[in-house]
């Protein structure tokens, strides 16, 4: 009788660099060609030119609509927006004891399980009622938490406009959506990251889609994922005058701080995100005569004098301008404060959630990854009594 083979343990890699988890036909991230693309297509084709529901349609059904099939995604949409009569309260609740966006909407994603369509076994189905109620839900936080009362959707709008008017109770022009719509494009998804991991490990387990969503948005709550728009804006504001930027960057690089907006986990280049909402920003603030340009042209400013002295500081490590950085001067042209900067994210990574949990649904197992136990062994147990 042959004696079993026992494989050798895998070795031990923190953070889980370099390790292949998944197969995904959703996105794929190329560190060091600076190449994103999203289900085939490159960012910078797709996102300056789809609409949100298009984009949505192709990473959940693997095509881009037809217009029948967007026409009939978009009124679904549209239709769910509302949110179950638990989470008003809940809402309430949460504004009353200021807190963050990002907590209250962790909290009332909960109670999305109430809404008569969420427990449908088809997630692409149960998904539609979930993406139309996420910006619902930071919209009215937001404006319970400033005093006012939320503002009820608006059927006729599309998702992004409608998000935005939610906010404002302007409805915006086309310019203004335009410019949400291409950054909600550009982040909808991006390899497995922390919140898309963590809502693939959940729906493994056969776990129900809402879970999954309150699982992703703990992950991407938390700094090192969530990124740091509103730092990067801080910066950009402390420094007021091109003319300081220099001087401001070098001392916080003397200091050993990070220079917010620079740099990134996989990209060893710049960031193509950033190079798509630099475009973004380009057009909006040329059209748009309540974008503040000024600020546009500081944040160029500022991003060259930064550049310049990162590859002087570390010429050995390349830091290149990430999503980050360009986010900041877009969603405050759009007049969204930055404490929205991250929630503005999930309202537009919940889609690509959603189209992992599809995909992992239909392809994938329990993921179920070992531990290396690294504590001391074979201790001897000391009664209560004898131990000092």
């Amino acid at each position: 009788m042959t004696a079993a083979v026992i494989a050798p343990p895998a070795p031990f890699i923190s953070g889980l660099a370099g390790v292949v988890a998944a197969q995904t036909r959703l996105s794929h991230v190329d560190g060091e060609a600076g190449q994103l693309l999203l289900a085939g297509y490159p960012v910078e084709v797709l996102a300056p030119r789809a609409t949100f529901e298009e984009v949505t349609y192709l990473l959940w059904h693997r095509a881009l609509p037809t217009a029948a099939q967007l026409a009939a995604f978009t009124h679904a949409l549209a239709a769910q927006r509302e949110l179950p009569p638990a989470a008003r309260p809940l809402l309430q609740a949460a504004a009353a004891a200021q807190l963050p966006v990002m907590d209250a909407l962790r909290l009332a994603a909960g109670t999305l399980s109430l809404a008569p369509d969420s427990a449908a076994p088809d997630l692409s189905v149960s998904g539609v009622g979930l993406l139309a109620r996420f910006p619902t839900i930071v919209a009215a936080y937001w404006r319970l938490r400033q005093g006012q009362a939320p503002i009820a959707p608006r059927p006729d709008l599309g998702h992004a406009a409608n998000y935005l008017y939610m906010l404002s109770a302007i409805v915006p022009s086309a310019e203004r959506t335009r410019g949400l719509e291409t950054y909600l494009n550009t982040v909808v998804d991006h390899g497995l990251n922390a919140s898309t991991f963590t809502a693939r490990v959940i729906i493994s387990t056969g776990s129900d889609l809402v879970s999954a969503l309150v699982g992703a948005i703990g992950a991407l709550k938390g700094p090192l994922h969530g990124g740091a728009p509103g730092p990067a804006l801080d910066m950009v504001f402390e420094i007021g005058d091109a003319g300081r930027a220099e001087a401001f960057l070098r001392a916080k690089l003397d200091r050993r701080e990070r220079l917010m907006g620079f740099g990134h986990r996989v990209y060893r280049v710049r960031d193509p995100r950033a190079d798509v909402l630099a475009a973004a920003a380009v057009r909006f603030f040329g059209s748009d005569s309540a974008g503040d340009r000024a600020l546009y042209d500081l944040a160029r400013s500022v991003e060259s004098t930064a550049l310049a002295l990162l590859a002087e500081r570390h010429p050995e490590r390349p830091l290149q301008t990430n999503v980050e950085f360009y986010t900041a001067p877009l969603l405050h042209g759009l007049d969204l404060p930055t404490d929205l900067f991250s929630p503005t994210f999930a309202v537009s990574r919940a889609a690509g959630w959603i189209a992992h949990c599809i995909e992992h649904q239909a392809t994938g197992r329990l993921i179920r990854p070992q531990s290396e136990y690294i504590g001391p062994r074979d201790l001897a147990f000391v009664p209560l009594a004898q131990r000092d």
